[in-house]
């Protein structure tokens, strides 16, 4: 029996391609991708009385901590023909006195004037971050990645899922786990403000879910340098029926997230309402997650059952489309997002991604006994390496030079077929 919790040590392995991808350091030395996660994660010792995962992950609700990040709101009217209406961004800022109570703590309105000058020639390095389910900027969790980057002379913003962080929702539909067109239209945008800055992204638990699915659709033509998830779900089928096989699985995590976004959906029922595929009723009589997904996601998008939602919307085949440098963490005692979501062989097979797993940590959670959160470190030290050491010029090439031959193949396998079709202006 391992003993190592007694101590707070956790153990770390990684999974990863036998060819991980070679990476050129400025200074013209190499080393692979694989290579430079090792080196940059650091040994993992987290508070010894927060023994499991349940704990860790309990722990994040009754952790009473505060960290200062400021952020100014633009309200970007979607460009998508099928998914109309309007996301919002949250950018982080400099300290600034006055607040918006119709917004989360320090968080405002840019002003029409004020915004219209944000756009830079500058080539500071730029982090796009997504949220977890039914979350947003405001989150303690992400607040502490940025933070730290926004200190170390980073810009950064927050990609709000609709409805989310107190942004008004003006179609009838929420965001979903494959929901990519809303960051997709915030990277164009960035591309084209802010021209010579390098672009990463961090997602977290459905963010990242969210996130790895728009890597595997960019494939090679992607704008983020680099990515990082945290506590991804990777198989949603598989996460759900893991939820639904234990009473803490079910009566507390799936319940607390059925719950959150009942609440969700109360807040928006007027615009959602519109939708005449929703059964109102149906869906404030729910309790549990996968029924909230049944009721309101998968009539919202014409899925069957939640189900055919969660393995149309899983991010692990998506994996292996991926062509953006990818460090993804996660804790094998993750209560919500279990061990067995997890696409092992998948990151096997991509020379672009790396999966580090602790032996505890929890979900989103990984605390230590200074009430540090340990997943900070690795997070930030990949990308701070990626903006400041490694030739990012390179990568471009090596993405061009793995791309051919690719489409001629026969047979092959596409991981990003959808089930899911769509009709314009149906």
């Amino acid at each position: 029996m391992e003993l190592s919790w007694v101590w707070g040590q956790s153990r770390i392995s990684f999974y990863h391609s036998k060819d991980s991808i070679e990476l050129y350091n400025k200074d013209e030395k190499t080393q692979t991708l694989a290579e430079l996660c090792k080196d940059i994660t650091p040994s993992c010792r987290l508070n010894p009385l927060l023994f499991n995962g349940h704990l860790q992950t309990f722990y994040t609700v009754a952790k009473n901590q505060d960290i200062s990040v400021y952020y100014k709101r633009k309200i970007f009217e979607a460009d998508d023909a099928v998914y109309t209406g309007s996301f919002a961004v949250d950018f982080v800022v400099p300290p600034y006195e006055g607040n918006d109570e119709a917004l989360p703590p320090r968080t405002t309105y840019y002003k029409d004037a004020e915004f219209e000058e944000i756009g830079s020639n500058d080539n500071k390095p730029m982090l796009i971050t997504l949220h977890g389910l039914s979350g947003g900027s405001h989150e303690i969790y992400l607040r502490h990645v940025l933070e730290l980057l926004f200190n170390e002379g980073w810009e950064a913003c927050v990609v709000n899922s609709r409805g989310c962080a107190q942004s008004k929702l003006t179609s009838g539909i929420l965001f979903n786990a494959r929901a990519t067109w809303d960051i997709r239209q915030t990277v164009k945008w960035l591309k084209k403000s802010f021209p010579n800055r390098p672009l990463f992204a961090i997602g977290y638990s459905l963010g990242a879910n969210i996130l790895i699915n728009y890597l595997g659709e960019e494939g090679s033509n992607c704008n983020l340098e680099a990515a990082v998830v945290i506590s991804n779900p990777w198989n949603l089928d598989t996460g759900s029926i893991a939820l639904q096989r234990s009473w803490l699985g079910k009566e507390v995590y799936s319940r607390t997230m059925g719950g959150n976004m009942k609440k969700l959906f109360e807040t928006h029922v007027e615009q959602i309402s519109r939708n005449p595929r929703i059964d109102v009723e149906k869906v404030r009589s729910i309790r549990y997650l996968h029924e909230f997904d049944r009721e309101l996601q998968g009539p919202t998008y014409g899925y069957p059952t939640e189900g055919a939602y969660y393995r149309d919307a899983s991010s692990s085949d998506s994996l292996l489309a991926v062509k953006t440098p990818l460090f993804a963490i996660h804790a094998e005692d993750d209560p919500i997002a279990a061990m067995e979501c997890l696409p092992l062989e998948e990151f096997k097979q991509n020379h672009y991604a790396v999966l580090c797993t602790t032996s505890l940590g929890g979900h989103l959670s990984w605390f230590e006994s200074g009430g540090g959160r340990w997943f900070v470190k690795p997070a930030t030290q990949f990308l701070i390496k990626m903006a400041g050491d490694i030739d990012l010029s390179k990568l471009s090439m090596q993405k061009i030079k793995d791309d051919t031959g690719i489409a001629t193949r026969s047979p092959f396998f596409d991981p990003m077929r959808r089930r899911l079709q769509i009709q314009t202006g149906v």
